[in-house]
């Protein structure tokens, strides 16, 4: 029974292994951080440079003109406007009349 254990650890260590490339020891790491350099440089990076270029452009628009209106979300309509509480669809008819 404890051999059975030790066969089923080893065999989960060896999966382990080969799902990361089949490499031990100092070539292992080593690769992770050719890899993890790599997508840095190649995606994170990129992402974070374009980022901040939007926010200081953005910073720069709104610095050119303060007396620039922004409209920051859609205005709420009236209810009775239109009449969808009381009914009131047809009053203005009504009164013209």
């Amino acid at each position: 029974m404890g051999k059975e254990w030790k066969r089923g650890l080893g065999n989960v260590r060896s999966f382990i292994g080969n799902s990361m490339g089949g490499l031990r020891g100092g070539s292992n790491l080593a690769s992770w951080v050719v890899a993890g350099t790599l997508a840095y440089f190649l995606w994170v990076k990129p992402a974070q440079d374009l980022k901040r270029d939007q926010q200081e452009r953005a910073a720069l628009a709104a610095a050119s003109d303060p007396y620039r209106y922004v409209e920051k979300r859609k205005p709420i309509p009236d209810p009775q406007e239109n009449g969808l509480r009381y009914g009131n669809k047809n009053k203005a008819k009504d009164s013209e009349s």
